[in-house]
């Protein structure tokens, strides 16, 4: 990852958390916060089908968009519930050195 694409999620996140509140009218940012988190997550949901069609097709520029899509939808959603990336880094941090086997089953049926 090139040095000025370092903290490009919290960049993004932050970009999009401040458009929390405003007008639907404002931005499509503001648009989609403004709907549910169900709406928010089934658009979310739609990006990662997308994201797993590209890749099976084996499309590198087609994964690479669809990924940015993606990942944006999924920030959205984040911010929608309330969510700060860092919350997101700590569960990733607590996982690290666990075996992924391990750490799936450690949350039963979840």
């Amino acid at each position: 990852m090139a040095e000025d694409d370092k903290g490009m999620i919290e960049r993004l996140f932050a970009v999009i958390a401040a458009r929390k509140g405003a007008p639907a009218s404002a931005s499509y940012t503001a648009s989609l916060l403004a709907k549910g988190a169900d709406d928010v997550a089934r658009k979310m949901g739609e990006e990662a089908v997308e994201t797993m069609i590209a890749a099976a097709r084996e499309d590198k520029a087609a994964t690479v968009r669809e990924s940015a899509d993606l990942i944006y939808h999924l920030l959205v959603l984040w911010a929608r519930l309330g969510i700060a990336p860092d919350e997101v880094g700590a569960e990733l941090k607590r996982r690290e050195g666990t075996s992924g086997h391990a750490e799936k089953a450690s949350r039963g049926s979840a």
